[in-house]
């Protein structure tokens, strides 16, 4: 029931956000008295969006100029219409990342339990098998990230998307193929279906920002990253409405089989949205709407290079010789700590150290930082996305990392939610953004392996984080104490003192950073 619930919450939260903004912009828009339609509209949303449609547009000559209230009601909801009126290529990659989204989470949040229930594994063999899959990915983003920048978009997705269809086939069938037990047939079976997912991945989401920064212009770039990031996070918020009916009814092995069915789904997608003729056609849009007829020169002469020169062209600009670049990835894996917490840590203390409502229904605070991403992410960037990038990222991770003081008070329902919504304003604040920057300062053609090892920090964060966590838990946050015997302050005092070190970090590198820092590859 707690995971419904997250969806109801989630689902009106979006629907009354949207009612509010669509019926300022529109009063705005039609010269009537915006902050009035919007108060209105705070109070009674659809009924002020449906009488506001009806109105007229005012006749008064109300200047041209906007208030600062109007202006800033017009920053945010304008990426949006930019994004909706994006291109048919656009469309396949966001709806595809939600399928794969989807798909994706929901086998991992069944993974153990299969390999326990099906394999026949123990609880630490499950585990790893998680973790073959999880880092696996991460790794396999850093060596096979390039691909798309081979053999373009569409083709790199076709593959993905066809390898990870094998692989769930595999993962699905081993069961029924095999002996069950470790080292055993439906292990090993079950071992090359996560084979198949972990290349299949690893070249997937690569190609995913690749094709974002192809797909967009200078006004939609920072609104088409942070709605990919948004629609992740959406697709790890999806399972918990699919698969708890699906489960009860047909068990494990038939939510896989529906989650076969929808990477298929997403292969047909790629096919007859993402085409050559719409690829061709988005690609001039976007070079007309930007004014940049050069990039034509540029990949018409990298089409020229041999396999020998295409080498030499990787190597000069291979991410991993800028030290910049090497700092700014890696000082992020203090504050990223939080993400991996959100599955190592926050369970156990919401289950353990609260009584009543918070511990009896502790699936929902931790299922809920998923759904305010995709609510809050399109939002903050709308309102930020002519800021700096580097200060950004200061800000952002600050914002981030400061509110795990507040959990210091001590555990209540108010410090948890005040940690949960300032926690993920503030990684919609820089997250998107780092993505962002990652994709534009790459060469052209090395976009893939730029977003590939962008993400091998976040590979080392999940591995550093999952050594210390579990001690931390057994020592102030045991299972066997009642919570008014726990210290959690302490654990929540070294976790914030740990990640706000990349805040710090970020500040007082600043202008050795500002020095060579890129925003665009042309920069360069």
């Amino acid at each position: 029931m707690s995971d419904l619930l997250v969806v109801f919450i989630g689902l009106a939260v979006i629907a009354y956000i949207f009612f509010v903004l669509a019926t300022a912009r529109i009063a705005i828009k039609n010269g009537l008295s915006g902050p009035l339609w919007f108060l209105f509209s705070i109070v009674l949303p659809p009924l002020a969006f449906l009488l506001v449609l009806f109105q007229k547009k005012s006749d008064t000559g109300k200047s041209e100029e906007f208030t600062y209230f109007e202006s800033t009601i017009i920053d945010l909801t304008q990426p949006f219409i930019d994004l909706a009126h994006t291109s048919r290529g656009l469309l396949g990659v966001n709806l595809s990342y939600v399928l794969e989204g989807l798909t994706y989470f929901g086998v991992v949040g069944l993974l153990a339990i299969f390999f326990n229930d099906f394999i026949g594994l123990n609880d630490v063999d499950a585990g790893w098998m998680v973790g073959l899959l999880t880092g696996g990915i991460t790794i396999a983003m850093l060596l096979l990230g390039a691909t798309v920048d081979w053999i373009g978009l569409r083709k790199s997705l076709l593959i993905a998307l066809s390898l990870m269809l094998i692989g769930r086939i595999l993962l699905t069938v081993s069961p029924s193929l095999g002996i069950p037990g470790f080292g055993n047939s439906s292990h090993i079976i079950a071992m090359f279906g996560i084979l198949g997912v972990v290349l299949g991945y690893g070249i997937y989401q690569p190609a995913c920002y690749a094709g974002v920064k192809q797909l967009t212009n200078k006004n939609t770039a920072a609104m088409g990253y942070a709605m990919l990031y948004a629609l992740m996070n959406l697709g790890g918020f999806l399972p918990a409405i699919i698969s708890p009916p699906l489960r009860k009814a047909y068990g494990i092995t038939g939510v896989f089989w529906v989650y076969v069915a929808l990477t298929f789904v997403g292969i047909m997608v790629v096919l007859f949205i993402i085409t050559n003729k719409a690829m061709v056609k988005a690609v001039n849009q976007v070079r007309k709407e930007n004014g940049n007829e050069d990039e034509k020169d540029e990949k018409d002469e990298m089409a020229e290079m041999t396999t020998k020169e295409k080498m030499k062209f990787y190597l000069k600009n291979f991410p991993l010789r800028d030290l910049r670049f090497l700092f700014f990835i890696f000082i992020l894996i203090p504050v990223q700590t939080l993400f991996a917490h959100n599955w190592l840590t926050l369970p156990q203390y919401t289950s353990r150290a609260f009584d009543g409502f918070v511990s009896d229904n502790f699936e929902f605070f931790v299922n809920l930082n998923p759904i305010l991403i995709f609510i809050l992410t399109p939002m903050v960037t709308a309102l930020t996305s002519k800021r700096d990038t580097y200060t950004m990222m200061i800000i952002g991770t600050a914002v981030m990392a400061s509110p795990t003081f507040i959990l210091v008070m001590g555990p209540s329902i108010y410090t948890l939610m005040g940690y949960l919504v300032l926690m993920t304003i503030g990684e919609a604040m820089w997250q998107p953004r780092f993505l962002q920057w990652v994709a534009e300062i790459a060469p052209k053609n090395m976009t893939g392996i730029y977003m590939g090892i962008g993400q091998f920090p976040w590979f080392l964060t999940k591995i550093i984080t999952s050594l210390y966590s579990g001690w931390f838990l057994m020592n102030y946050c045991p299972s066997d104490a009642l919570p008014a015997t726990m210290n959690t302050e302490m654990m929540w005092l070294i976790y914030g003192f740990i990640a706000i070190i990349t805040p710090i970090s970020l500040f007082f590198a600043k202008s050795w950073m500002q020095k060579g820092f890129k925003t665009k590859h042309a920069d360069s």
